[in-house]
């Protein structure tokens, strides 16, 4: 028979099975169990499963301790896929550490992973809405300010004819070659 008396000291501590198996239930492992109590490892198992306590196994309380940390990092995750169209890879690099991980977290949280298709829709949306920016950064800065085509295309690092593919999908004003600056009138006279 196994002494069921709470140790005496001057400290309180649970050391009686009802609040071993309290702590235990609520996430304590036996080990922390032990080192809270003062008992030694066989008393605090006897203990235990004198109030009837269900053991756990290592596995079952490392995913215990991770269910609200897991559930924060699956909730940003799909965050991140569904609002910002982030891919599996991006997933697997913001912290899934793999993208069957990543996959494994958005199933989850409730998402749906996109199918090749829907992916590449999503992508050449984003490039898109890119585009269409750079097209009016472009257009204003050749327009307003008079900037020249190469100038413009080495500041955004692309080709002369990229800059001039760009400008004209704009439709954009373009000036005579060889004049510099904003596009001049000249009186007729």
């Amino acid at each position: 028979m196994t002494d069921q008396r709470p140790v005496q000291g001057g400290h309180e501590s649970p050391t009686t099975p009802e609040a071993l198996r309290k702590r235990y239930e609520a996430g304590s492992t036996v080990q922390e169990l032990v080192g809270i109590s003062g008992l030694s490892y066989g008393t605090v198992i006897n203990r235990l499963r004198s109030a009837e306590t269900v053991m756990r196994t290592s596995w079952e309380t490392r995913r215990m301790r991770e269910a609200p940390a897991r559930r924060r990092l699956a909730a940003h995750l799909r965050r991140l896929y569904e609002q910002h169209g982030a891919t599996l890879a991006e997933l697997a690099a913001a912290g899934a550490k793999s993208k069957r991980a990543a996959r494994q977290l958005l199933v989850e949280a409730g998402g749906k992973p996109r199918t090749a298709q829907e992916a590449l829709r999503v992508r050449s949306a984003a490039r898109a809405a890119e585009r269409q920016k750079l097209m009016a950064v472009l257009r204003k800065k050749y327009e307003e300010d008079g900037a020249a085509v190469s100038a413009l295309a080495a500041e955004h690092n692309l080709s002369t004819a990229t800059v001039y593919r760009l400008l004209h999908a704009a439709k954009t004003q373009m000036r005579p070659h060889g004049s510099a600056g904003p596009r001049q009138h000249r009186a007729i006279p």
